[in-house]
């Protein structure tokens, strides 16, 4: 009843009619059970034991339910989402549907749990017992795992996701994996920082230079107009001629979780590891050394530790009635105090705007109902519900709305242009998959995501005091728009823009070195 996704992976995956692949699952099915017994039977007494039944009840239909439901993988990538989550992101994947099945294949059962009466028995028999079956258990998984060597190497290594779909094994493993690596971290609190000083090389202006740096939410390339979608998906920025749009760019990740620590970390996604990321010094902090105001506004789940040291300004519960429902505000905003702010501004400014884009499955709440340009469109969080199309067609709807927002953004920096001079880096953190092939949302293991959870918009909008004061040449960058670029870029094309070096700035990552004048540009 919990593990219907996980048989039904490893059926298709490995199932053939022959007397070895019935093997296989037999020993497969001994295997499971031994896993989920150890995680009752090794607590040493037997009211630890309730404890620990009624909360795995618990566990495994939450995460039975979401990897049925949404094709969702509980690694430890997952687990760390659900950490990381708040209130508003949890509360748009509940429905009837969720509650239900928690309700009747968690809550219920985790209850009944105390009503089994166990017959009184002396403690040196109950560690017999276990004993016994512990070992009886565990010679037929290594007489299952000799059998079917060949079968068992061919499943853990080319169907790895298929394991994280286990309820409630996968779950509770990965999420004392992460807690266990958070609980490590925290004892060592020093921050690293491998980058040294940071300072500026720019000359100083009269005019203020201002970066917009736009951390997108789970926007995909193939649903891009710039990027040759055949829907009208940007209206607004494809009327902008000198924007430049990458459309071959990959994320670190496929969640936020690990997607923006790794944005703004000066470590490639090969070399980055998310349990680490706090403890080192990152683009933010070398923005704000070198002199630079900088500034985050949240309008989504927070900042993952990545703006612990600058200012912040949280929008998700922003008292602004056109812009905020009861739950959600949309991301337009952030943008209300902009006009003011850039009227204002005396010293160069990084601000960075973390969108809450095309989050689902409560896609219809990112967007005012005046932008549904798309329908029919999925107006519930049960994305099983809805038709296919009517799924891309409120996806596409939040593309659309994300498109005017980056240009009224771009509007706000030409219209200060007389007295700032503007740039605007726009990158999501990760896709998202539609119900292609039955997976939902984001959040796979990246070696097996598809691509459309890895494939991610890139832009870049200059103004022409920026472009002016930082001798770069617009048709040299539009040239290079085609080539492969990734998050490992933003860190020091950021950089680049501000006019700050330190040691570990490599100049072959920064997307707009080449086209400077005077450096490989002409």
């Amino acid at each position: 009843f919990y593990n219907t996704r996980f048989w039904d992976l490893t059926l298709n995956a490995m199932w053939r009619p022959q007397g070895d692949s019935a093997l296989f699952m037999v020993s497969l099915l001994v295997l499971t059970l031994t896993a989920h017994a150890l995680l009752i039977l090794l607590w040493p007494t037997r009211l630890l034991m309730r404890i620990a039944t009624s909360v795995l009840f618990v566990i495994a239909a939450s995460s039975s339910h979401f990897s049925n439901e949404y094709g969702a993988i509980m690694n430890k990538d997952m687990m760390r989402n659900v950490l990381q989550t708040d209130v508003a992101e949890a509360g748009a994947l509940m429905n009837a549907e969720t509650v239900l099945h928690v309700a009747v294949l968690g809550l219920i059962p985790a209850l009944l749990v105390w009503k089994v009466r166990l017959p009184k028995i002396r403690w040196k028999t109950q560690l017999f017992q276990r004993a016994m079956f512990l070992a009886i258990a565990s010679m037929l998984c290594v007489a299952g795992l000799f059998a079917s060597s060949a079968e068992y190497a061919t499943f853990l290594r080319a169907h790895k996701p298929v394991r994280f779909t286990l309820s409630p094994a996968a779950a509770s493993v990965s999420m004392v994996g992460v807690l266990s690596a958070g609980t490590t971290k925290s004892a060592n609190q020093t921050l690293l920082n491998p980058a040294g000083a940071s300072i500026r090389t720019a000359e100083i202006t009269a005019k203020p230079l201002v970066l917009f740096l736009v951390v997108g939410e789970t926007a995909r390339t193939q649903n891009f107009q710039l990027a040759g979608y055949s829907r009208p998906t940007n209206p607004e920025l494809s009327q902008i001629p000198n924007l430049t749009f990458f459309s071959k760019a990959t994320a670190c990740g496929t969640s936020t979780a690990i997607s923006v620590p790794c944005l703004f970390s000066h470590l490639r996604r090969d070399d980055f590891k998310v349990d680490e990321a706090g403890r080192y010094a990152n683009l933010l902090d070398a923005l704000s050394q070198a002199g630079l105001d900088v500034e985050w506004r949240d309008n989504n789940s927070g900042c993952k530790g990545v703006c612990a040291r600058v200012a912040s300004v949280d929008y998700t519960a922003a008292a602004n009635p056109a812009l905020c429902t009861e739950d959600n505000c949309y991301d337009e905003v952030m943008l209300t105090d902009l006009p003011a702010k850039l009227q204002a501004l005396t010293r160069d400014t990084v601000i960075v705007f973390h969108m809450k884009g095309s989050h689902g499955p409560s896609y219809f709440e990112r967007y005012p109902l005046s932008f549904e340009k798309f329908a029919p469109a999925c107006r519930s969080n049960q994305l099983q519900e809805c038709a296919p199309q009517e799924i891309v067609n409120v996806y596409d709807n939040t593309i659309a709305y994300t498109d005017y927002v980056l240009e009224k953004q771009i509007r706000l920096l030409r219209e200060a242009s007389d007295r700032v001079d503007g740039m605007l880096m726009y990158v999501s953190d990760h896709g998202e998959s539609l119900g292609e092939n039955g997976i939902y949302l984001h959040g796979m293991p990246y070696s097996f995501a598809p691509a459309g959870q890895k494939e991610v918009p890139l832009l870049m909008w200059m103004s022409d005091g920026f472009v002016a004061r930082t001798q770069i040449q617009p048709d040299c960058l539009r040239a290079e728009a085609n080539t492969s670029v990734s998050h490992d870029n933003f860190y020091h094309t950021a950089l680049g823009a501000a006019g700050v070096r330190n040691q570990v700035y490599n100049r072959t990552l920064d997307l707009i070195s080449g086209c400077r004048r005077g450096h490989g540009g002409e």
